[in-house]
């Protein structure tokens, strides 16, 4: 059994913020204002999550929690495309395909073919298992996207060369699109690289916590690294063929009008 924190316990925690506070205070950073209002989104967003799963899990009904999965799905796209400074209307639908197709995909054959609950749509092991997947690609698909637009964007005068020596625009896309998937797999392949020595991964810790034997915790956490990695990979690539038809005109020259000003 997990010991509780008491409210005081927790506000104890938000304690600890002065420090970082006090760095970004005598550095003159300007990052307090988002810090803070970064703060308290997450805790009313997870106060009110920790209610709604609550009778989530309790309903325990396919329909509902297929819903509130396509929620996180849309709110993760909204985030993907606004933090890699592109306007939502041409790539909502292209990079939602994007993200829950890889998301969907790689959650179904963790929890279809490896764990298998009873019943199958079982709501504490779908919504959790998508949350973690899709948290995962949201970060890697906006260092892929970000960075693929902006390679090209700084690079213009090389991109263009490329296409007037006679290459395709997956051709001429192809170095940028190279250095943006590195660009969104380096991190995890160091976190995995390094996981067990140097970190304990939430999941793993989450289970020990809630007393699962250790070896159990295990065999999940890497089940679930194999999905988040496999579905960054897939995500962050298909986000971006998918995005190429409307990024460019019909010369293959970057649409300028895509970007968020």
């Amino acid at each position: 059994m997990t010991a509780d924190l008491s409210i005081p316990a927790v506000l104890s925690m938000y304690a600890l913020m002065l420090v970082p506070l006090g760095i970004f205070l005598y550095l003159q950073l300007g990052v307090i204002r988002d810090m803070l209002i970064g703060m308290l989104r997450m805790t009313a967003q997870l106060i009110l999550v920790g209610l709604y799963l609550k009778y989530i899990f309790q309903l325990n009904n396919p329909f509902v929690s297929l819903l509130w999965v396509s929620i996180m799905l849309v709110v993760a796209n909204l985030s993907i495309l606004n933090k890699a400074g592109l306007k939502r209307s041409p790539f909502f639908w292209r990079s939602l395909t994007g993200v829950a197709g890889s998301t969907l995909f790689v959650s179904g054959w963790f929890i279809l073919v490896a764990i298998r609950p009873d019943p199958i749509y079982d709501a504490r092991y779908m919504i959790p298992i998508v949350g973690m997947v899709l948290g995962n690609c949201l970060r890697s698909n906006v260092l892929s996207l970000e960075r693929f637009y902006s390679g090209i964007r700084k690079n213009e005068n090389e991109f263009m060369t490329y296409l007037m020596l006679g290459a395709t625009l997956r051709e001429a896309t192809r170095p940028y699109l190279r250095e943006a998937i590195k660009a969104a797999i380096n991190p995890s392949i160091a976190t995995m690289a390094t996981m067990g020595i140097v970190s304990l991964p939430g999941m793993m810790t989450g289970q020990i916590l809630g007393g699962a034997m250790p070896i159990t915790a295990i065999k999940y956490q890497i089940g679930i690294m194999i999905c988040i990695f496999t579905a960054m990979v897939i995500a962050a690539l298909a986000n971006i063929l998918l995005s190429l038809p409307v990024a460019f005109d019909d010369h293959q020259r970057l649409r300028q009008g895509i970007f968020i000003s």
